[in-house]
């Protein structure tokens, strides 16, 4: 019978054969092969000094925890210790875009010849801004993925019927990817000063140039348009008329080119009634 104290994926690690364990890419996680030691998690009472003994190392841990690695043999005799109460095998951490991809069922929907990448549809954001000299959202011949970027923050030359900030086209983008960001960014001084409007289009729409892949977002082949927020004023946040520009802004521009588009807002508040419907 499996031991009580010791989680059930450990004992299953433990009967597992050697070639099971390395074929799950789980069970062996913990285990140094080379050596035959575990690295595991302990929920211990009592004393700390009656966690250690001889080839076993102990990382005491605040709240009645350790990290403990001992060898394979001695994990059944290790946990009928009696300040011992569990003994949990150690798992495999991942990025959270990952995760959040997997978890909201995009995976699937990307793979196979017939999979959604976001090709012919239009992503804009509302947001911070973006750093357009990021990889993930170039194509592959080095040129933007961004259709257009207004920034409302940067007084010149703002976009037809509206009157506050500056227009960049993709090809003044190009422009300024092909001198280098020094010199580029004195052509497009727009910053994303926070890196928060570069994260939500990378999870939206990046496509994972950096990460050779592994970490692109949902709109991975997408063209991009862009609206970085000017602000109220200095160190403070943009209002919801600045919003409602962009969001009109981002519409405008889908319906002139006669695409579909997905808009992303991440900024927002908590303002007015949370008084509940009768």
């Amino acid at each position: 019978m499996a031991d009580q104290k010791i989680d059930n994926l450990l004992n299953l690690a433990m009967d597992a054969t050697p070639q099971e364990r390395r074929k799950s890419g789980n069970l062996n996680v913990g285990y140094d092969p080379a050596t035959r030691l575990w690295d595991v998690i302990v929920k211990y009472s009592g004393p700390e000094s009656g966690l250690g003994g001889e080839g076993i190392q102990v990382v005491p841990l605040l709240g009645g925890y350790a990290v403990v690695t001992l060898p394979e043999s001695e994990i059944k005799a290790y946990s009928a210790r009696e300040q011992i109460e569990f003994i949990e095998k150690p798992k495999r951490l991942y990025f959270e875009t990952f995760q959040g991809r997997e978890a909201s069922c995009i995976l699937p929907v990307q793979e196979g010849k017939n999979g959604l990448t976001g090709k012919g549809v239009l992503v804009g954001i509302v947001d911070a801004g973006v750093n357009f000299f990021h990889p993930d959202f170039r194509n592959e011949d080095g040129s933007s993925r961004i259709l257009y970027l207004w920034d409302q923050s940067i007084p010149g030359n703002p976009p037809k019927g509206y009157t506050k900030g500056t227009e960049y086209t993709k090809e003044e983008i190009d422009k300024a990817l092909a001198l280098g960001e020094t010199e580029g960014r004195r052509l497009i001084p727009s910053r994303d000063v926070s890196g928060h409007g570069t994260a939500v289009l990378g999870i939206a729409a990046g496509n994972g140039t950096v990460s050779e892949g592994v970490n692109r977002g949902v709109a991975y082949e997408s063209d991009l348009l862009v609206v970085k927020m000017g602000n109220a004023g200095e160190n403070s946040f943009p209002r919801t008329t600045e919003l409602m520009e962009g969001i009109d802004y981002l519409i405008r521009q889908a319906v002139r080119m006669g695409r579909p588009i997905a808009i992303n807002i991440s900024f927002g508040n908590n303002y007015g009634s949370h008084e509940p419907y009768n």
